[in-house]
């Protein structure tokens, strides 16, 4: 199993703003980014930076600490696997008001985003992630503290069967910026077990 190494991280669209290191990395983000395909209301957006590694590895988990200074409706930063515009998955806390934000997770296969969410107090300000593959399939999962971890969903991703790319991710949709810190991030045995 490999390391989690800032090292091996590449940037898909770096932002302006950013800081990285093997124990913390902190994103500012940019107004009018964001990732969206088509689903819906036909919009599209595929300007989100992204930070990622790349794995063959078809049984891992990652983990990941997130906290967030969102404040602007769609402020957003979380788990991600990007392998082009028309295909990745993603899984975050999306601020809304000032009562509650959406934590939720998108799948886009082929071009065509979904998205899932479910609403949480607008007073969390930080979210674990753990992100597990078993081959073409894929389970997110959250964690207010990084112990007690609740799935989010299971889904099936058209183009994972081989090495994909996969890390973290920070945008603003709307005419906002905010400051995102990503920490206690590692790559585990695949904590998704089987279904027996």
């Amino acid at each position: 199993m490999e390391l989690f190494s800032a090292d091996k991280l590449v940037w898909t669209r770096p932002p302006k703003d950013f800081t990285i290191s093997d124990e913390k990395i902190e994103i500012v983000t940019e107004p009018n980014t964001d990732l969206w395909q088509r689903t819906y209301y036909g919009f599209q957006n595929d300007n989100a930076p992204v930070l990622q590694m790349r794995i063959s590895e078809k049984y891992f988990s990652f983990v990941v600490k997130t906290q967030f200074e969102s404040k602007r409706r769609f402020d957003q930063c979380g788990v991600v696997a990007y392998l082009n515009s028309e295909n990745w998955m993603k899984a975050s806390v999306e601020y809304e008001n000032k009562e509650y934000q959406r934590l939720g997770s998108v799948v886009t296969n082929h071009g065509y985003s979904d998205w899932a969410t479910t609403d949480i107090s607008a007073d969390i300000k930080e979210m674990w992630y753990r992100f597990s593959r078993r081959e073409s399939d894929f389970c997110f999962e959250c964690s207010v503290d990084g112990i007690r971890f609740k799935q989010m969903r299971i889904c099936h991703f058209w183009e994972g069967a081989d090495e994909i790319f996969f890390g973290i991710y920070a945008c603003s949709p709307e005419q906002s910026s905010f400051k995102s810190t990503f920490t206690d991030m590692k790559i585990l045995e695949c904590m998704w077990k089987a279904h027996e």
